[in-house]
C-alpha cells in the first residue's frame, strides 16, 4: 500500500513540473533554431511552424524504443527471479 502511495505521489509531482515548465522550453538546439531563422529571412513564403514538432518526434521515438525494451527487460527478469522462489 506505501508502495501505490507513493508511486501516486511521484506521479503527481512529475505531472505539476511538467505543467508549470515554460512554453519556451520547446525550443530546440541553437543550430537548428539558426538555421531556421536564417531560412526565414531568405526565404519568406516557406512555412517552417512544424520544424519543433519533427524534431521532438524523432527525440521521442529512440527513448521510447529504449524504454520498452527496458520494461520488458525488467518484467522478464523480475517473473524469472519470483520463478526461483
Amino acid at each position: 500500500m506505501k508502495k501505490v502511495v507513493l508511486t501516486a505521489l511521484f506521479a503527481l509531482l512529475l505531472g505539476v513540473f511538467f505543467s508549470l515548465a515554460p512554453h519556451t522550453a520547446a525550443a530546440q538546439c541553437t543550430m537548428c533554431k539558426t538555421q531556421v531563422e536564417a531560412a526565414r529571412t531568405d526565404k519568406d513564403g516557406y512555412d517552417f511552424s512544424g520544424l519543433n514538432k519533427g524534431i521532438l518526434y524523432m527525440a521521442a521515438i529512440p527513448y521510447l524504443l529504449m524504454g520498452t525494451v527496458g520494461y520488458f527487460w525488467y518484467r522478464n527478469s523480475r517473473a524469472k527471479k519470483l520463478a526461483r522462489k
